[in-house]
């Protein structure tokens, strides 16, 4: 029980991770006129990932003013994300394995 509850909160950052990831590169994509809002694939997706990511996102972009029209936010948030992932593996994962089992 403890080694599925240690896989499912690192899956879970992990997901988090990747989905801020392509949330940033999908932004870029935006910004470059690569892709627009009007194909409907693409228009789901976007509002998939916003909907995901900010919760994560939101508060920090509140905090921290963007550089030179660039945001810092979603590099904040996959950093965090990192180390609270690495906490977690470190302090937390070996007491739960061995409580649960």
């Amino acid at each position: 029980m403890g080694v599925a509850i240690v896989w499912l909160v690192n899956t879970i950052i992990q997901l988090m991770i990747w989905f801020i990831i392509a949330q940033a590169i999908l932004s870029w994509l935006f910004a470059f006129d690569v892709i627009n809002h009007r194909n409907r694939f693409v228009n789901q997706l976007s509002r998939f990932l916003d909907a995901v990511t900010a919760p994560l996102l939101e508060p920090f972009r509140r905090i921290i003013p963007t550089l030179g029209g660039i945001d810092v936010s979603p590099i904040v948030v996959l950093l965090l994300l990192n180390f609270a992932r690495i906490l977690f593996n470190n302090m937390a994962a070996g007491p739960l394995i061995a409580l649960l089992g």
